[in-house]
């Protein structure tokens, strides 16, 4: 099969939460255990940092997977989902998997993998580290896909687990509190393999304390950055304790040590995020796509992530705010309306998906809270809508779901090259 064909496949053939929900969800690790075997383990063979949280995990894979680059090491980074390109997934020092060689994986293990039956997720997971492996990269940072006990991703031995934060979110999958969710990601800490928490909750760390104890896991929790040092929005600052954590750990680390002498720490760090576009292509986390009007999009998509968006947002000097959201069906819409402000314009959307809520009932949640609201389901035209409203010193945002980001992204790449 070509490419294309296989693209067609993977998407039509193996079950997808991103666009399917939790039907999608494939629990237990026996699937991505029988891959892994089909391609000879390739886990076994990756020197992998893992990182699980609610919020924050691909900052932080992001940062770390540009620092590494910026200390020399070839660098494998497995993100999810994707934005514009299932191939953004599964990098290597920020290039995407060659197409040919996901036509090349399929052809060597397709009769395998259509027995097994894998999740979209578990079959992806399988991908990057039989790619990782085959072209020896020296680190691999892997980001959870959902949870952490039971994800496919869970199959590594790292040499670090990082785990961002904990906030209510997939609580139908996860567990209904802080502490049920922080069980499930502490299934990411392995025996004798050194833990970062991203950040203190008296409800969770708890959990992580006593797991990392039964397992004789080194534990360290990161602060939240204060310093000069600028990234992306105000929520961003503890993302960036987590990775400044994650470095003085992995620097401590006897075989770092050989490398640590090619640039001092702060210059490592003040050049990973200086070069985290160019290193990772990095997108849609408070992405400036557009200065005039000053134009920005997140893929921030529960309260916790939301909620530090939007006071980000009024922060900034404007003279009224225009936000195009979009959710997925299976999202507490309640619990996001509260957090958002009064004093704007929104455009209520959907994104072509099935799992998207239909821009109708946002449009009648948002205006039952009597906020502004313009329905508008197609993302396109409620952004060409708000541009037409926006007057000067008017700031447009873009979010709600990775969906609705991805999408406008894709709209900004094919109109730049039209023109």
């Amino acid at each position: 099969m070509t490419y294309p064909e296989i693209l067609a496949h993977i998407f039509q053939s193996f079950p997808m939460y991103h666009r399917m929900g939790s039907a999608a969800y494939k629990e237990g690790l026996e699937n991505i255990e029988q891959l892994a075997v089909m391609a000879g383990n390739p886990e076994k063979k990756l020197k992998a940092i893992h990182i699980a949280g609610t919020n924050g995990k691909g900052s932080v894979a992001h940062l770390l997977a540009s620092y590494f680059q910026e200390l020399g090491c070839k660098t494998g980074l497995f993100t999810s989902p994707h934005l514009i390109d299932f191939r953004e997934r599964i990098k290597i020092n920020g290039e995407m998997i060659p197409k040919q060689k996901v036509v090349d994986f399929f052809a060597q293990y397709q009769e395998d993998i259509t027995k097994i039956s894998p999740s979209f997720f578990e079959m992806t997971t399988i991908l990057a580290f039989d790619y990782f492996t085959n072209e020896n990269v020296d680190i691999a940072i892997i980001e959870v896909g959902l949870g952490g006990r039971l994800d496919a991703t869970n199959i590594l031995s790292p040499t670090l687990s990082v785990i961002t934060n904990i906030s209510l979110d997939h609580t139908k999958l996860l567990g209904n509190s802080l502490p049920e969710i922080a069980f499930e990601k502490a299934g990411i800490i392995k025996e004798n393999t050194p833990v970062v928490i991203g950040e203190y909750h008296p409800e969770t760390f708890p959990i992580f304390e006593k797991t990392a104890k039964q397992k004789n896991a080194p534990l360290f929790l990161a602060e939240e950055y204060t310093g000069n040092l600028q990234f992306g929005g105000i929520y961003q600052q503890k993302n960036v304790g987590t990775f400044m954590k994650c470095v003085e750990v992995i620097q401590n680390a006897e075989e770092q040590k050989s490398r640590r002498a090619e640039k001092n720490s702060y210059g490592l760090i003040s050049s990973a995020m200086q070069n985290l576009h160019k290193n990772t292509g990095f997108m849609g986390r408070w992405q400036v796509v557009s200065e005039n009007p000053l134009t920005i999009c997140d893929v921030a998509h529960n309260p916790a992530g939301i909620e530090w968006v939007m006071k980000q947002l009024q922060v900034l000097p404007h003279n009224h705010l225009h936000i195009i959201l979009g959710f997925v069906n299976d999202k507490d819409i309640d619990e996001i309306i509260p957090l958002l402000p009064k004093n704007a314009t929104y455009y209520a959307c959907q994104a072509q998906i099935e799992r998207a809520l239909p821009a109708e009932e946002l449009y009648k949640k948002l205006t039952q809270t009597n906020l502004k609201v313009i329905k508008i389901p197609k993302i396109i035209g409620a952004y060409k809508q708000a541009k037409s409203n926006a007057q000067k010193n008017d700031i447009i945002f873009v979010g709600g779901s990775f969906f609705v980001v991805g999408e406008f992204l894709l709209f900004l790449r094919i109109f730049s090259k039209k023109t």
